[in-house]
């Protein structure tokens, strides 16, 4: 049997003029959203992510359960964002920690993570990151390309390689807890883990202190260090905790839709008239299968990354190689909702040289990390909104 008690805040930040982030937390599922987009979107994207994911869960949980929600929640934002033009380009990260039930009715602590918000445990006043940052700098830094100091400072390091609402296919990490009685889990947004130290964070959370308390000291330290995103916090503290029989470690991935009119297998073999010897056919098929892959990789190649770049006024999204390649010219995807008067100059003489990114996901992140370092330059008035929870 697996109990927790918790305690949540969540906080505009001092720069930002909305709150993005959303948050939820009951006796048997935390998580932490953090929304992206324009124009709001992204706030739409979080709190439709915690509505379903939580009465899902509700309905199912178990590891498959969770997993299916937070799939669902991803279909529920490109519908959305598909209905309402202004809401194309919105998604958000989820970081979870759901009790999971197995065969043997037994109750686990289970995490779930797509994007950048994090996941950390703390035993003994000691802070160990559960979850992997889904992101350009520290995908980088899994493969050596960079250290992670560098990771720190990378112009990259806001970039997102993972977010519900921007594919149809989508990967979740998941992963059993090992956890002991009076461990504690901290999940937050970037709002939070951007503006203090893992040692900061661990004196904080780790404080013999009630948990509401432990958790408006997190928020307020964020505040004091400059406040430039929305933070949110959950901090969980187990009472009992069960270990799963079969922890599991692996990432969920939705498969894409079959492409309609493939053909089956064995179609066309009544053709048993033969002008040629099957040799000429092993030929020809032989030739065509080179040509047909050549064609095929020089495709994927022209259109296997995007870049940014201006179209009337606003910054847009293309699909392929800024030059083309051969035949294949690179073709508009879509508008961002971001003019580009609200850049800084300089990064309007990036956006003009055009700005190329791995995926779509990555492109719509750094385009909104584009805008909000213009926003960062602008005078705003602060404005605070705080909500604490506490149980037990």
């Amino acid at each position: 049997m697996t109990r927790w008690r918790y305690a949540a805040a969540t906080d505009i930040g001092l720069v930002r003029d909305s709150n993005q982030d959303a948050i939820h937390v009951d006796e048997g599922l935390a998580l932490v959203a953090d929304g992206m987009g324009g124009h709001a979107a992204g706030e739409i994207a979080s709190l439709l992510t915690t509505k379903i994911v939580s009465e899902a869960f509700r309905d199912t949980p178990t590891v498959e359960g969770l997993s299916q929600a937070i799939q669902e929640a991803n279909r529920a934002i490109l519908a959305d964002a598909k209905e309402t033009p202004e809401h194309f380009g919105m998604g958000t990260t989820i970081v979870a920690v759901g009790i999971t039930t197995e065969g043997d009715d037994s109750a686990s602590p289970t995490l779930f993570n797509v994007g950048d918000s994090r996941a950390y445990q703390l035993r003994d006043g000691a802070l160990r990151q559960l979850s992997d940052d889904h992101s350009v700098a520290e995908e980088w830094v899994r493969m050596g390309r960079l250290t992670a100091e560098e990771a720190l400072t990378h112009p990259n390091r806001h970039q997102l390689t993972r977010a519900l609402g921007v594919e149809d296919e989508l990967h979740i990490d998941v992963v059993s807890i090992e956890a002991l009685p009076g461990d504690r889990i901290l999940l937050c947004s970037d709002g939070l883990s951007n503006e203090l130290s893992p040692e900061a964070l661990a004196r904080m959370a780790s404080a013999p202190a009630p948990l509401d308390e432990a958790v408006q000291q997190l928020v307020e330290a964020a505040r004091a260090a400059g406040g430039r995103d929305n933070i949110s916090v959950v901090l969980i503290e187990f009472d009992e905790v069960t270990v799963a029989a079969v922890p599991v470690k692996k990432t969920f991935r939705t498969a894409p839709p079959a492409l309609a009119g493939a053909p089956r297998a064995g179609a066309g073999r009544h053709v048993r008239r033969r002008r040629f010897t099957w040799r000429v056919w092993a030929g020809l098929a032989f030739v065509g299968a080179v040509l047909a892959g050549g064609v095929a990789v020089v495709h994927w190649y022209a259109y296997s990354s995007y870049y940014l770049a201006p179209d009337n006024g606003m910054v847009a999204v293309y699909q392929g190689l800024p030059n083309g390649v051969l035949w294949y010219k690179p073709v508009k995807f879509l508008d961002t909702t971001y003019p580009v008067s609200q850049l800084r100059a300089s990064d309007q003489a990036l956006l003009t040289a055009t700005i190329t990114e791995p995926t779509l996901a990555t492109a719509l992140r750094y385009a909104a990390y584009l805008h909000d370092e213009w926003q960062l330059t602008q005078p705003v008035m602060p404005t605070t909104t705080t909500t604490s929870k506490a149980k037990g």
